[in-house]
């Protein structure tokens, strides 16, 4: 597992964390206020209203680092279509959209994410600036040439905007049993500064900042015993835990009554979070079925009429920690089949009727589950659930296959949309598709729900993977 997992913690406000927090509120409704000076609309109260609607919704930001210009516009465009899409459904739900002028908000929507993309270039050259570096800088060592120390020492080489100026490492032993790090990753001899004994005096005379300390769990007795050299300095001291041995899922630093502890499995939606989620999930489902409430009506019509059995078909699932739950689909076979053994739709399969087979591509027979979501026990947007028979089968057989359970199943899902859609006829499909509701998890953020909506939209017109 590499070390470039996720691990939440309470960040030091740096200047760096401060701009990051207040670009983009700041671009946003600065945007808007010189477009109402060029149009000479007057600033009434309305506008605070709506300056305080979208700073609400995009602070303290939503940094994105993208390796490339793509990644940086797709990571805009989908946080900035998300903040619309909110203020689009409460402006039409409170008749509030109509106190602004229509012209004006066209150009604010389509201006903005072109404004913020130019502001996140501008901020990127100015942080990693030398200028700004060489105000910002911060020196450190690191205690303990081991892989997680030479993980954190390429980050302060190539992460600019971390403002780490690496001067080395302090080990306790010889330089010839350093070999295997000098050939595999790439160690210098004159990055060893020197033992442990030595780092005391080094960091008084040459005024270092920060001292991370990357020793093995093991080595409890020789940390307490730098840190107890270290209590004559004024330098800071971080302890880099060995924790990414493990498959971390929503890892982070928390407490129990003062006694820290590390989350190493945990679920996205836990405190805040999940209360954003719950909300999200009903205010997005009643938007929604409104215009599709005839649709699911003409649909239950055409499918009592077109073959004998129930509109609705109830299949047992998994749901949030492993719970069995009953999920709604229109029915699309002749089957409804929900015991112990469970075959899954294949194409051309004859179980399937003409109407099944449309509603199946189209994925209008998933319409009912918004029916789950406002029951609380579906998400618009998580792993979709499987039969109760598949999972007692592939938990067995994939490893961490029961993570995806962490969280509520979805309508659609991060799998889906990259193209593990359908059935999953063999184990490296279903694998496939775990590691990305695994990955869901980990990455987890509103933008990302509103980036599988829309490309899910997009997906069921021309999926060939559906039937």
């Amino acid at each position: 597992m590499s070390y470039g997992q996720k691990l939440s913690y309470s960040k030091e406000l740096t200047p760096q964390t401060f701009i990051k927090m207040l670009i983009d509120p700041v671009l946003i409704i600065a945007t808007l206020i010189g477009l109402t000076v060029y149009e000479r609309e007057p600033l009434d109260p309305k506008y605070f209203v709506l300056f305080m609607i979208v700073f609400a919704l995009s602070f303290p930001g939503n940094w994105s680092r993208g390796k490339t210009l793509r990644a940086e516009m797709e990571h805009i465009f989908s946080n900035w279509l998300f903040i619309v899409s909110f203020v689009i459904i409460f402006g039409y739900a409170t008749g509030y959209i109509n106190s602004f002028p229509h012209e004006l908000m066209v150009v604010w929507l389509w201006l903005t994410p072109i404004i913020l993309l130019i502001g996140h270039i501008a901020i990127s050259k100015f942080l990693s600036s030398i200028q700004y570096t060489s105000y910002a800088n911060r020196t450190a060592v690191i205690v303990g040439v081991s892989d997680l120390g030479l993980q954190l020492r390429n980050k302060m080489k190539t992460e600019v905007e971390l403002n780490l100026e690496f001067k080395g490492f302090f080990d306790d032993r010889d330089l010839p049993r350093f070999k295997k790090f000098i050939e595999t990753l790439y160690l210098r001899e004159h990055e060893i500064i020197g033992q442990y004994s030595l780092l005391s005096e080094y960091v008084k005379t040459n005024a270092i900042d920060i001292i991370y300390i990357a020793l093995p769990m093991t080595s409890q007795p020789r940390v307490l015993d730098l840190l107890d050299d270290l209590k004559d300095t004024t330098t800071s001291i971080y302890f880099v835990p060995d924790i990414f041995m493990f498959d971390l899922i929503q890892a982070r630093i928390d407490d129990v009554a003062g006694i820290p502890v590390v989350a190493v499995c945990e679920t996205p939606f836990s405190g805040i979070n999940g209360l954003i989620k719950r909300v999200s999930d009903i205010v997005m489902t009643l938007f929604l079925l409104i215009p599709l409430s005839p649709i699911m009506l003409m649909i239950g019509l055409s499918v009592k009429l077109s073959s004998p059995g129930p509109v609705l078909f109830k299949q047992k699932r998994y749901g949030l920690d492993g719970q069995e739950i009953l999920v709604y689909k229109f029915r699309s076979m002749t089957v409804t089949e929900n015991g112990h053994t469970v075959v899954q739709a294949t194409k051309n399969d004859k179980r399937v009727t003409k109407l099944g087979a449309f509603l199946r591509k189209t994925s209008l027979d998933e319409l009912p589950q918004f029916i789950n979501v406002l029951q609380g026990r579906m998400s618009i947007v998580g792993p979709r659930p499987h039969a109760v028979s598949h999972n007692e089968t592939y938990r067995k057989i994939i490893k961490g296959y029961m993570i995806r359970h962490k969280v509520k199943p979805g309508i659609t899902g991060w799998a889906q949309v990259n193209g593990l859609r359908g059935e999953t006829d063999t184990i490296d499909k279903m694998q496939a598709r775990i590691e990305y509701d695994i990955d869901y998890l980990r990455q987890w953020s509103l933008a990302l729900d509103t980036k599988i909506i829309f490309r899910t939209v997009f997906l069921v017109f021309m999926d060939a993977q559906a039937y």
